[in-house]
Parts: structure tokens; sequence; C-alpha cells
């Protein structure tokens, strides 16, 4: 059956969920039964709430939010490299998916595609809402919206100096 672990909001609550689905693929392995468990964990980039114009939910700056769901990614394709999960895939494992969740902009002076655009990250999915889906079919192409790592952006902001 597969597994959706949901309702992540930072790169630790998501790396706890890997490391949980690691430990159940490892004891599946050991128990002789097939580790092939599809499964996915969900990142809401935006948790409940509303912000003000330029900002996410419970007022957090949209930089803020992206960076947290880069922060996570860095973490994900670390864990994806590493020798453990590289033993499971071996064994006939899946690796479990990093999920974009929330992506659809709610300030409405911000692009439909701010998250999208973000978040186009290799082996990741993305849930967004038609609008957000149909602004993405009419686009063109995409550019960075906030260059620099995870660390760096969340440096600034901490800072105040994004």
């Amino acid at each position: 059956m597969p597994i959706n672990v949901t309702l992540l909001f930072s790169a630790a609550q998501y790396v706890a969920a890997a490391e949980a689905y690691l430990r159940g693929i490892e004891r599946r392995i050991a128990a002789g039964l097939n580790p092939d468990v599809g499964s996915v964990a969900s990142l809401f980039c935006q948790p409940l709430g509303r912000g003000g114009k330029g900002q996410g939910t419970r007022g957090v700056a949209q930089p803020a939010w992206i960076a947290v769901a880069w922060e996570a990614y860095e973490r994900y394709r670390a864990l994806l490299d590493s020798s453990r999960w590289q033993r499971i895939l071996n064994a006939g494992a899946r690796s479990q998916r990093l999920l974009w969740a929330s992506t659809g902009a709610k300030d409405p002076n911000a692009s439909q595609l701010l998250y999208v655009q973000a978040l186009a990250k290799p082996l990741t999915v993305n849930t967004m809402p038609d609008a957000t889906l149909k602004a993405l079919a009419a686009h063109e192409g995409f550019s960075e919206a906030f260059p620099g790592h995870a660390d760096q952006v969340l440096g600034r902001i901490r800072q105040g100096r994004y």
C-alpha cells in the first residue's frame, strides 16, 4: 500500500519522515518481504493561514518558505545519494519522493508560478491547483525565483536582509 507522509513543514520534519520510511523498508528487507513500497513525503510550502502582501501564510515572507523547501530538497538529495538509500534501492525498493504541496500562490499580487518556478527540482512531485497548472501551461520558460542556496537565503532572512 502506498504511503503519503503529509503535513510536513520543515526540513527536519522531512528528514524524520524519510528516516522512518527507510527503517520500515530495512525491516521489510530483513524479514524477506517485498521492499517495493511507493511513498511520498509531502512538504507544505505554506502552512494554514494567510499572510499579507509579499508574504506566505502566518505572515512569513515568501522567500522563507521557498528556502525551507530548498533546505528540505538538499537533505532529500543527500539521502538519495547515501549508501544506506543505495542499499535499499539495490534490494528492490523505490525511493520515497519529495512532494511539494500547496504550491499555488496565496498572495493575489504574486505570480501564480512563484512556488512552481522555485521548486522545479529533479525527482520531486508537485501538486498544484488548476489555476496554477493553467498558468504553467501558458508560460514559456522558467527563471530562478530566488537565487542562492537555502542556508544563504535563510541566513539573510534571519538577519533582516531579504
